[in-house]
């Protein structure tokens, strides 16, 4: 009964019309650049990411591929509406918000902002962050699977490292920099999806494996992709300021030095430059400057786009060549390594000596990155061993992996009756 009382009363919060923000603490231009950033970062998803991957996998897979991104939008959604959001951004908890805006129930100010628009942009991290992981094992899991590992995966270590780092909790407390997500997405997703990729196990006749099936998809992706990316870092400055412009601007050349750097390197290392190559460059540069995006200048972006580049090009090499691990679509090196790399790379160029904006109050770049190197380990120890557990338990309930006639056919029309073309 009591739960029943509690439930109605957070329904009965999250009807009332506590989403108007005092009009005297809301400013409309930044709220309406923080509206427009979140419609940006949800395209990064649907349909970026889902297109960017479904060009990377076999065409018989490529339904499965959209399919996945766009049901974690729908579930991720929810989960965040009903219990996500509050966990991560309320209470005063080192380790975990509190209950006070279960439902998106009570909301008024935050940030300068109406907190229904502040929780809409952090709604659309929570749903690209998961979306990421996916990467790891496409063409060879069910669909159920999908959906459970995504919604506790969700639960159990993106919203506890929100709080961490973004909410309030104890990284925040030691001054952690991570302006739009280094630590909080990209090194989360990228320990989850290296664990999966060991735990659920390569496609068949890896690595021997078809090439992917539409370069032309990915590419299209990618340029979703790198534009919705200013909404993601931009955005994440939370107002229409010149710390915005700055942060966008040292996207773009991240970006930009990141493609260009891969594109050198696999020049001469394969003899051929390919678009995969200068895409997949060009993620790795957003990746590695989305924890510094607000603390840089642009020398500062520059650098780190190049050394992104470089270090998540052997980072492929040495995963998938040496390690022999099929982490399909490079999320660990890409997201992972650029994630981990960028977000220690903040407490060099973040120095206003080398054109940065400063670190966190009173600290030396040795100490920064001390307590940068403390949280990316922190993040990524927890998210690799939540992730071990949840695959583990879904083992242990049902089927994870398809039949090996199924992952032959394609996961397209035997988990959804349904083709991406027409042969005919």
């Amino acid at each position: 009964m009591k739960l029943a009382m509690l439930i109605l009363a957070a329904l009965v919060g999250a009807a009332a019309p506590a989403l108007a923000a005092d009009a005297s603490q809301v400013q409309a231009g930044n709220t309406a650049w923080v509206l427009t950033a979140s419609a940006l970062v949800l395209f990064m998803t649907l349909p970026g990411l889902a297109l960017f991957y479904g060009g990377l996998v076999r065409a018989r897979n490529l339904l499965s591929v959209l399919m996945h991104c766009f049901v974690i939008c729908c579930v991720v959604s929810l989960l965040w509406a009903i219990c996500g959001y509050s966990l991560a951004f309320t209470g005063e908890g080192g380790l975990l918000g509190g209950a006070g805006r279960l439902f998106l129930g009570g909301m008024t100010e935050r940030n300068g902002l109406p907190e229904g628009v502040f929780a809409l942009f952090q709604m659309t991290f929570a749903i690209i962050t998961p979306a990421l992981v996916i990467g790891a094992f496409p063409e060879r899991v069910t669909f159920p699977f999908v959906i459970l590992f995504s919604a506790l995966w969700l639960l159990v270590v993106y919203v506890p490292v929100a709080h961490w780092v973004w909410g309030g909790g104890w990284a925040a407390q030691w001054g952690v920099l991570d302006f739009a997500g280094g630590i909080v997405v990209h090194t989360t997703a990228g320990a989850a999806a290296l664990v999966a990729a060991l735990v659920i196990g390569h496609r068949s006749g890896f690595p021997h494996v078809a090439p992917p099936h539409s370069p032309g998809l990915t590419m299209t992706g990618a340029g979703m992709l790198w534009v919705g990316w200013f909404g993601f870092n931009g955005g994440s400055a939370l107002a229409a300021d010149g710390a915005a412009a700055g942060a966008i601007l040292a996207t773009h050349l991240a970006a930009s030095t990141g493609a260009l750097t891969w594109l050198a390197v696999e020049w001469i290392k394969v003899g051929k430059p390919t678009s995969i190559g200068i895409v997949t460059g060009c993620v790795a540069g957003l990746a590695t400057i989305t924890p510094a995006s607000g603390y840089v200048g642009p020398g500062g972006a520059i650098a780190i786009g190049a050394v992104g580049g470089i270090v998540c090009f052997f980072a492929t090499v040495t995963v998938k060549q040496r390690l022999r691990i099929d982490d399909s679509l490079d999320v660990f090196a890409v997201h992972g390594v650029g994630g981990m790399l960028g977000s220690a790379l903040v407490a060099l160029f973040a120095l206003p000596a080398l054109g940065g904006a400063g670190l966190a109050g009173g600290m030396g770049w040795t100490r920064q990155l001390g307590v940068q190197l403390a949280a990316i380990a922190a993040a990524g120890i927890w998210s690799a061993l939540a992730a071990w557990a949840i695959i583990r338990a879904l083992m242990a309930l049902g089927e994870v992996r398809v039949g090996e006639d199924v992952e032959y056919d394609g996961l397209d029309l035997a988990t959804h009756g349904e083709r991406a073309y027409d042969h005919t």
